[in-house]
């Protein structure tokens, strides 16, 4: 059974597995346990994520802002939103919190360690 889809039409869907395999390896190799607090985690992102999804429909509804058809799977959600952009919403915000958690690891290794 063929669903109709290009490998082009799993673009988006590549980019955010991109970023998941790149920024969630942080919470391993830094024990940083972001994703062991998903209560917290979930209440720095779900505001600014809704306020932004509901950008997004208003824009997608003016034709101020369009998919294209051609890179994503074709799946829309509440709002005439695709399915990638739903999980963008989720996907981004946590790796910018894992990477920012990351990147204080680091930083506060070299300064106790001086290097």
């Amino acid at each position: 059974m063929s669903l109709g889809l290009e490998l082009s039409n799993w673009s988006y869907v590549a980019m955010l597995l991109f970023v998941i395999i790149g920024s969630w390896c942080l919470e391993f190799a830094f024990k940083i346990k972001v994703l062991r607090r998903p209560r917290i985690l979930f209440s720095a992102i779900f505001p600014v994520s809704l306020f932004f999804l509901l950008w997004d429909a208003f824009a997608i509804n003016q034709d101020h802002w369009t998919f294209d058809p051609d890179q994503i799977l074709g799946l829309f959600g509440p709002l005439n939103i695709p399915l990638e952009e739903y999980l963008f919403f989720l996907i981004i915000p946590i790796a910018a919190v894992l990477t920012l958690e990351g990147v204080k690891v680091v930083l506060k290794h070299r300064i106790v360690t001086g290097k």
